[in-house]
């Protein structure tokens, strides 16, 4: 069956405000050949979106042909204001950008231990509002959050989750109270990391992979045919559960200890490094990463390759489980660690895993590191903006 007029023009001005967006500011010429449609349905697109205030003139294409330069057409990014935050248990991150991703401002604030709910989620709520006026932002359309933890799947909230503090809970609430108008969501960090090393990092070739976070925790996002995949109850990816050999017990509902966790998050780490004689490089946040970078910079030392090898020892523990159940093709190692690390440790663990696995596995640094959260959630909260913003209306 035909599409109406009306559906049929709704659908040539996505796929236009989506060429805009991928490939920035083109002319009327360049959106036929790229959209395949006849020069009279490009002239109407073009009028119609410039009407809804959804495109503008970006300046002219220089030609080698005489005469006039042809306009170049782009997203008007002012029309709408994002945020993106990265909330841990240490404090917070924030970019606030415009429609197109552009980023206009950004800050953070450490949050310590002692502080209470109450006064932690002020603090980060009075800082979004800042950095938005920064930014010269009047209103945020959307505001997109990253935070360690379970997402509902049916509520989209962030659960309760032992050892996490209850602010971040209340922050979302809170966000969405002193900005009516705009749209908050909250997804999990990791999950986020793997939407921006898809779209922006290592896996940018890849529809199916896995990242492996190693960092003050452990956690794992799954990717499967270009879908994130949260699981039932939204846990998917929580490996540092998984029971494994090497720890001193077993895992409880409450407790990672004696999982992945015990092998492979940052204490664990940073206690192998000290064990091995290797020292950090200062100031590195968390520790381990520090001893990593150590490690990578000398690799002749015997101390160095001996943490190294039995680092990517109890790595491949894990990834071995992952590509077990999910044969990926490709595991990405993540978070500031797995970021320290670069080809060092993912070359060592990819040995591992040619003897542990029959399954073929790539497994890459992150490219993108500590910065992965925010960017994803930048990403996330961009993608939200304009599924709303280009259901153009007055079709």
């Amino acid at each position: 069956m035909a599409a109406s007029p009306r559906t049929a023009r709704a659908i040539n001005d996505r796929l236009a405000l989506r060429l805009l967006q991928q490939e920035g500011p083109l002319t009327a010429g360049q959106l036929k050949e790229l959209t395949g449609l006849s020069r009279p349905t490009v002239a109407d697109l073009v009028e119609r979106l410039t009407a809804a205030g959804l495109i503008e003139v970006a300046g002219e294409a220089r030609g080698r042909r005489r005469g006039p330069n042809a306009k170049l057409y782009g997203i008007v990014a002012r029309r709408a204001h994002l945020a993106a935050l990265d909330v841990r248990t240490e404090g917070v991150a924030l970019a606030v950008s415009d429609l197109v991703g552009g980023v206009l401002a950004e800050a953070s604030l450490p949050i310590a231990d002692d502080t209470g709910t109450g006064p932690a989620v002020e603090q980060a709520v009075a800082l979004v509002e800042r950095t938005a006026k920064e930014a010269g932002a009047d209103r945020l359309h959307t505001v997109g959050i990253g935070a360690p933890g379970l997402i509902d799947p049916a509520t989209g909230e962030l659960r309760d989750s032992t050892g996490l503090p209850e602010w971040h809970r209340r922050l979302v609430a809170a966000l969405q109270e002193r900005l009516p108008e705009a749209r908050v969501s909250v997804e999990n960090e990791t999950n986020l990391a793997a939407l921006a090393e898809q779209r922006d990092g290592a896996a940018r070739d890849r529809d199916t992979f896995v990242l492996l976070w190693l960092g003050h925790g452990t956690g794992a996002a799954v990717i499967l045919d270009g879908a994130l995949r949260r699981g039932a109850s939204g846990g998917t990816g929580e490996i540092g559960f998984l029971p494994v050999p090497g720890t001193r017990g077993l895992p409880s509902a409450t407790d990672c200890a004696g999982g992945f966790h015990s092998l492979a998050g940052a204490a664990a780490v940073a206690s192998l490094a000290r064990a091995c004689g290797v020292v950090p490089e200062p100031g590195a946040d968390p520790e381990a990463a520090g001893a990593v970078r150590a490690a990578v910079s000398a690799p002749r030392s015997a101390a160095h390759t001996r943490f190294l090898d039995t680092l990517a020892d109890r790595v491949a523990v894990g990834v071995a489980s992952v590509v077990a159940l999910l044969d990926p093709g490709c595991v990405v190692l993540g978070g500031e660690i797995g970021q320290a690390g670069g080809e060092a440790l993912a070359a060592r663990v990819h040995d591992r895993l040619t003897v542990m696995s029959p399954l073929p596995v790539d497994v890459r640094p992150s490219t993108l590191g500590g910065g992965a959260v925010l960017r994803g959630a930048l990403l996330t909260a961009r993608d939200h903006a304009q599924d709303e913003l280009f259901g153009v209306p007055g079709h």
